[in-house]
């Protein structure tokens, strides 16, 4: 049977609705004030809800729109207002039913049921616009997800598209998951990489710094110090449009606030007695840069691209490394700095090692990684001779190459097919 919420106004003219309905074959699962229509109808959960309201007002009408917003539900209404903009107000509140000066016992059967039928049919066409929506943004996710494998892989729009649907097909899901799942991976993974530069750029404005007031090479260092500068505030103005500033807005912040602090010194002419200064500015900037992709890491994605991570990081630790070979070699240097460098070639060689063991691969990524095995023993060697002139052109030569082959490889490894479908 029928269960009917019977929701009453005091009225003198009142009939009694609830005998009426029972007569007609309903149940009547409770009975209460109009006022309280939101409450009582998601507590009763009844097939229909009826409200005896003879002078609905405004308060009336928004409760019914907020019980049809919280869950639809067929209702109907009785009553002597008789106007035609209340009616409309009415309907385009959720009322299924609205019944003029209509009362009669043997109306009420046709009448729940018009209102029941009413509201199917409204679900019935929500439900379809719905799926015409989500098929429109479906087809936008595809079409981006599309562009995404194509200039990661350099495939043709059919290969990328078979591609999405066997991903989807081998996981039991929609294209359209598939697609979001691709697309969500690119961003992460490029936030994650450019934020990763950063971390390597600190380490390299600082190697490049000291080489100058080495005087190894001079105008060369000089040009790669402009165009790291350059990189730096590419990266800083990508992530900023691209990452939420209710999520990251304060990390970006931090982070920009310590480029602004590192960027002074670098701007001036290079001077020994200003080395230490810069180096510990670009710390912060390392520590900052460090938080952002830890929480990148940390944002959802991080099984899918935390390789990007660890490849990007020994970008970092390779121009660390190099850094570190130089200060040491400074006259009068703290043996604080030959430590830092031992740690830091231990951190090189074991990520060198999880790359290494990592089930993500590829023919292209082993032939980088197998460069970058080859061009990390060229600056191994180099590293000891940062003391000499011909020794600090060796390690500067030997780091920037390293630093190209591991840039290759994140690269390699954020346009993996792993990695951007998960």
């Amino acid at each position: 049977m029928t269960s009917v919420l019977l929701l009453l106004t005091p009225d003198p003219a009142l009939p009694a609705l609830a005998a009426d309905l029972r007569s007609a074959g309903f149940t009547v699962v409770a009975e209460g004030e109009c006022a309280n229509l939101v409450r009582d109808a998601l507590r009763a959960q009844p097939d229909v809800v009826l409200c005896w309201q003879p002078r609905p007002d405004g308060a009336f009408l928004e409760a019914v729109r907020t019980l049809q917003a919280q869950q639809s539900m067929p209702l109907l209404v009785f009553t002597q207002d008789s106007g035609v903009e209340p009616m409309q107000r009415a309907l385009d509140a959720g009322v299924h039913g609205w019944v003029v000066q209509g009362y009669a016992p043997h109306r009420l059967r046709p009448l729940v049921q018009l209102a029941q039928a009413r509201e199917a049919h409204e679900r019935a066409l929500r439900e379809q616009a719905a799926e015409l929506t989500r098929r429109l943004e479906e087809r936008k996710l595809l079409d981006q997800a599309k562009g995404v494998l194509m200039r990661a892989r350099r495939v043709d729009e059919q290969e990328a598209f078979a591609l999405l649907r066997s991903a989807a097909m081998h996981g039991n899901v929609r294209v359209g998951q598939v697609s979001r799942q691709v697309i969500d991976a690119a961003r992460a993974a490029d936030a994650i990489n450019r934020a990763g530069q950063q971390r390597m750029l600190s380490q390299r404005l600082v190697k490049l710094y000291a080489l100058v007031c080495h005087r190894s090479d001079a105008a060369s260092a000089l040009a790669l110090i402009r165009a790291s500068v350059a990189r730096v505030e590419e990266n800083l103005q990508a992530l900023e449009k691209e990452l939420s500033s209710a999520t990251f807005g304060d990390l970006l912040q931090a982070a920009r606030a310590g480029w602004q602090a590192l960027r002074g010194p670098l701007e001036a002419a290079p001077e020994p007695q200003a080395l230490a200064a810069v180096d510990a500015l670009a710390e912060d900037v390392l520590r900052q840069a460090d938080a952002l992709v830890l929480a990148l890491e940390s944002s959802g994605l991080a099984t899918t691209v935390h390789i990007v991570n660890v490849a990007g990081r020994q970008r970092m630790l390779s121009q660390r490394a190099a850094k570190l070979a130089l200060l040491a070699a400074q006259p009068g240097a703290e043996a604080q700095s030959s430590h830092s460098l031992a740690a830091t070639v231990a951190e090189f060689e074991e990520g060198l090692r999880a790359l290494t063991d990592a089930p993500l691969s590829t023919p292209e990524i082993r032939e980088r990684l197998d460069r970058g095995r080859q061009g990390w023993e060229a600056l191994r060697q180099a590293l000891p001779q940062a003391g000499t002139a011909p020794g600090r052109a060796k390690l500067a030569a030997a780091s920037e190459a390293l630093l190209e082959d591991f840039d290759q490889l994140t690269a390699a490894y954020q346009h993996s097919i792993q990695v951007l479908m998960g």
